[in-house]
């Protein structure tokens, strides 16, 4: 190739990458202090939950699976947290595309009883552009996230630490 050849694909390959990289809406993930990422999902009881319609709440957001190591380790704190904080705010587990069955049996399992959810399309793992778990999200009542916990709470003391912040 000659010179002039290389110097149009360079600026023909920019351009491309330009003009993808602002098509099809933000692909950033969500981040503290912006508003969360709406959604409306199925829950293992058969209702659907609207996170806008939580408006008014806090809202604990944690996305996981059962067969996540990290996720099971923090699953009892999410509990016990629910258990002292269940009339304050809102928990949703939201399990990122596992059989329906075996999510309800681990949740009964487990005595669960904050809302659980599976997102068997995958659309709210993309909206909040989930990459690994477990991932909690604190959303205060205005729909704002106000923070995020990427990998498990290693504690209970930490958990309750995090939602006095919210």
């Amino acid at each position: 190739m000659n010179r002039e050849k290389i110097k149009r694909w360079i600026v023909l390959s920019l351009l491309v990458a330009l003009a993808t990289s602002s098509c099809g809406g933000s692909t950033a993930a969500p981040e503290v202090g912006a508003q969360a990422p709406g959604f409306t999902i199925s829950t293992l009881d058969g209702e659907t939950v609207t996170l806008n319609e939580l408006r008014g709440q806090p809202v604990l957001l944690n996305f996981w699976a059962t067969w996540c190591g990290y996720c099971r380790y923090q699953m009892p704190f999410l509990k016990a947290a629910f258990e002292e904080k269940g009339q304050e705010m809102n928990f949703i587990a939201i399990n990122i595309g596992e059989d329906i069955d075996k999510v309800q049996q681990y949740a009964e399992a487990e005595g669960l009883g904050f809302t659980v959810a599976v997102d068997s399309e995958g659309d709210v793992v993309s909206a909040y552009k989930i990459t690994s778990i477990p991932a909690t999200f604190f959303i205060d009542e205005q729909g704002v996230i106000k923070y995020i916990q990427i990998g498990a709470f290693m504690s209970q003391d930490e958990l309750m630490a995090a939602l006095e912040d919210l």
